[in-house]
C-alpha cells in the first residue's frame, strides 16, 4: 500500500506515537483488504460504548490519553456513537457502579484526544451531515449506510481502533466503499407494496438485507410509490445493516446515484411487498401477550419522533417501564418544547446519549427481570434475541399500547 510523504511521516513517529500506531494499523487494514493508498477523510465516528470496547479498549485509549497533548490529538472533526448509559439514568435502570465507572473512564480518554462526545448514531440528522462525495469514516453500521445511501458520501463500516486511526491521521485505507466500482448495484428489487409506519420501513429493509446477505451486495430498489422520509430511510436501512451487514443501497428517484446504479443491464428483479414484510413480522409474534419492557431506540430517536411519542401519550399512563432514547442534540430541543416533559408525565423514561442494545442489555433483562420487549425499530429487534430477550415488531402505536396495558393487542 502506498503511503504519501505526510502519512510516512506519522509512520516514522515525527508526530507522535499515536499516529504512528495509527498507520501501521491502517496499513494491517488496507493490505488485507487490498487498499492501494489512503484516501483523506474529513469525519471520523467512533463506537464509544464501554461494553464494546472492554477494559482492554478503556486501557488502550488510557494509554493514548497519557501521551503528550500535541501527539495524541485528533487531526480531524471525530465524534462517537452512543454510549452504555445515561449517567443521570444509571440508577434508575440499575446498571451497576463498574459500568458507570468504566464508561466515565472512557468518555474521559476520548476528551483527552480531541473527541467531540456527541454519543449519537443519528449525527447525519442533528450534526455535520455530510456531502456527496465526501470520504469519512463511520463506525456506526446505520451512520455507514444512511451517509453511503441518502447522501452519496463514502465510507466503509470501521472498527473502532480503524475510526480511532482516521481521527489521529486524517486519512483511511482506500478500499470498498471509496471507490466507484463497490458502488454499483448488484441486486435489483422491485417493490410491490410501499411501507407506512416506521417498524413497516424497518421490516422492509430487513427483508432486502437478508436477500443481499453480503457486505459487497448493494440492492437497488424500483417501485415506491412515494419519496421516504428521514425518518423511514433510518430505520429501513439501520435494518437492512442489521438483518444483512448492507453497506450502501440505492432507491430510483430518491437516492443520489440510483440513475447510473448498474453498470450494464440490470439483474432479475426480486419482487418485495406486504406478504414479506408480514412474513418477517410474524416471526417475532411469538412469545406470549405480557410484555416487560418498550424501547424507543437503535437508532436514536429524532425530534419529530419525540413529538409523535408525545402526541400519543397525552393523557395516558405506562404500567410497564418505557425506554424513549434520543441523541443529546435532540433532547434540549425536546426540553425546551416540553415534549420531554410530556412524555414523562405519562410514566416514560426520556434517556440521552445512549443505546438499548450497548447499555449491557442481557444485564439489564436479568437485573430487571425484562424478557419480553416490544419495540419499533426492526433492527433493535434483531439484535436483541442474542441477548436473551423475546422481542416483538410493532407500530409505534401499538408499542404504546402495550406499555400502557402491559399486553400485546
Amino acid at each position: 500500500m502506498r503511503l504519501g510523504d505526510e502519512a510516512e511521516a506519522m509512520r516514522r513517529g515525527e508526530m507522535g506515537a499515536a499516529r504512528s500506531w495509527a498507520v501501521e494499523h491502517q496499513i494491517r487494514v488496507g493490505n488485507y483488504l487490498g487498499a492501494r493508498d489512503l484516501v483523506p477523510v474529513r469525519q471520523a465516528h467512533i463506537m464509544a460504548d464501554s461494553e464494546s470496547l472492554g477494559e482492554a479498549g478503556v486501557a488502550l485509549l488510557e494509554r493514548f490519553a497519557a501521551m503528550p497533548a500535541p501527539d495524541r490529538r485528533v487531526r480531524i472533526p471525530t465524534i462517537t456513537d452512543p454510549r452504555g448509559t445515561d449517567f443521570g439514568a444509571a440508577t434508575r435502570l440499575k446498571q451497576q457502579d463498574w459500568m458507570v465507572a468504566l464508561e466515565r473512564r472512557a468518555s474521559d480518554a476520548f476528551e483527552a484526544l480531541g473527541i467531540l462526545m456527541t454519543n449519537t448514531c443519528i449525527n447525519y440528522q442533528t450534526i455535520m451531515p455530510p456531502v456527496r462525495g465526501e470520504h469519512m469514516a463511520y463506525g456506526d453500521t446505520g451512520v455507514a449506510i444512511y451517509c453511503n445511501s441518502v447522501f452519496g458520501a463514502r465510507s466503509n463500516f470501521e472498527g473502532g481502533p480503524s475510526a480511532l486511526a482516521a481521527g489521529l491521521t486524517g486519512f483511511t485505507p482506500r478500499y470498498g466503499y471509496h471507490l466507484d466500482e463497490c458502488r454499483r448495484g448488484s441486486l435489483l428489487i422491485e417493490a410491490a407494496w410501499t411501507p407506512d409506519a416506521l417498524h413497516e420501513w424497518g421490516a422492509f429493509g430487513g427483508v432486502v438485507g437478508r436477500l443481499a446477505g453480503d457486505y459487497w451486495r448493494v440492492p437497488v430498489i424500483a417501485g415506491f410509490n412515494r419519496v421516504p422520509g428521514s425518518d423511514e430511510l433510518k430505520h429501513f436501512g439501520a435494518a437492512m445493516a442489521s438483518f444483512g451487514s448492507v453497506a450502501m443501497f440505492h432507491i430510483h428517484g430518491v437516492t443520489p446515484e440510483a440513475a447510473d446504479a448498474f453498470d450494464g443491464a440490470p439483474p432479475a428483479a426480486i419482487t418485495v411487498g406486504r406478504p414479506e414484510v408480514g412474513a418477517l413480522l410474524a416471526e417475532y409474534a411469538s412469545g406470549g401477550d405480557a410484555v416487560d419492557v418498550v424501547v424507543f431506540s437503535a437508532p436514536q430517536l429524532s425530534l419529530l419522533e419525540m413529538r409523535m411519542l408525545a402526541d400519543l401519550l397525552d393523557g395516558r399512563r405506562v404500567v410497564v417501564p418505557l425506554l424513549a432514547i434520543t441523541s443529546p442534540q435532540v433532547k434540549p430541543d425536546a426540553d425546551r418544547m416540553g415534549l420531554t416533559a410530556r412524555i414523562e408525565t405519562a410514566g416514560a423514561m426520556v434517556l440521552s446519549g445512549m443505546c438499548f442494545y450497548q447499555s449491557y442489555a442481557r444485564e439489564l433483562a436479568e437485573t430487571n427481570g425484562w424478557k419480553r420487549l416490544a419495540t419499533n425499530s426492526a433492527k433493535l429487534t434483531n439484535i436483541l434475541g442474542g441477548y436473551g430477550y423475546a422481542p416483538v415488531l410493532l407500530s409505534m402505536e401499538h408499542c404504546l399500547d402495550a406499555a400502557c396495558s402491559g399486553r400485546i393487542a
